[in-house]
């Protein structure tokens, strides 16, 4: 994000991303020292090519070394995470960017508290990933403390086949780790999207896993895991 000013954000990892369909900061991976150097990397960047609003940079990481895999010039979809550990409405400011006002805060002033995950809910089977267009016969967000569900849905709404199978997304926060984790498998067995296939139950299944637990997976481990869980 840059105006007169820049401000470096948190670091959102998604090794084990399905059409880039969760969300984690911050790294469980990356110590306080890497954040901050890719923090100035991220900043001197944007700086130097005079930016001009929100963007999303993105590396890879690995061994103690990350490298520059492309910016995206938007909010990303993913972005009520950092909303949600840092408690800055980043929709409010980029439109006070585009208004040509300043930052609403300053760099020492952002605090990460907590840790956050976000589920891409999508209208797809959950095994093939094949589109799940149709009529939603039921459906109820899940609700409590540190929970948000960002969605259009209702029940009789009708999804279409010609666009994104996106249709919502699940973000919990919590102290730490564990009270996220734990708030998120409650939520995921409380939200209902009846008529059509979802994500969701994939989700679930994750969630049970000790891998998925312990942090301990990189860009591979979904591919793996699903061809093995095929296979038995």
């Amino acid at each position: 994000m840059a105006t007169s000013s820049t401000w470096a954000s948190a670091t959102a990892p998604c090794s084990a991303a399905t059409r880039r369909c969760w969300k984690r900061p911050p790294s469980p991976v990356i110590d306080a020292a890497a954040r901050a150097k890719i923090g100035k990397v991220v900043v001197d960047a944007v700086r130097a090519i005079g930016y001009l609003g929100v963007g999303t940079i993105e590396f890879l990481y690995e061994d103690g070394e990350f490298f520059f895999i492309e910016m995206n010039t938007r909010l990303q979809v993913e972005h009520p995470v950092t909303e949600a550990i840092t408690g800055i409405d980043l929709v409010r400011e980029q439109i006070r960017i585009a208004a040509g006002l300043p930052l609403s805060f300053k760099q020492d002033e952002v605090v990460f508290e907590g840790h956050a995950i976000e589920c891409r809910i999508n209208a797809e089977n959950p095994k093939t990933f094949a589109p799940s267009p149709g009529l939603v016969t039921d459906f109820h967000a899940p609700g409590g403390l540190g929970v948000r569900m960002d969605s259009a849905l209702y029940a009789g709404y009708s999804i279409p086949p010609y666009y994104d199978s996106l249709i919502g997304k699940l973000i919990v926060h919590g102290r730490d780790r564990e009270e996220c984790i734990a708030r998120l498998c409650r939520c995921l067995n409380e939200v209902v999207v009846a008529g059509i296939d979802t994500n969701i139950p994939l989700f679930q299944e994750l969630m049970g896993n000790p891998d998925i637990i312990a942090g301990d997976y990189n860009i591979h481990w979904l591919e793996n895991w699903m061809k093995a869980q095929a296979q038995g």
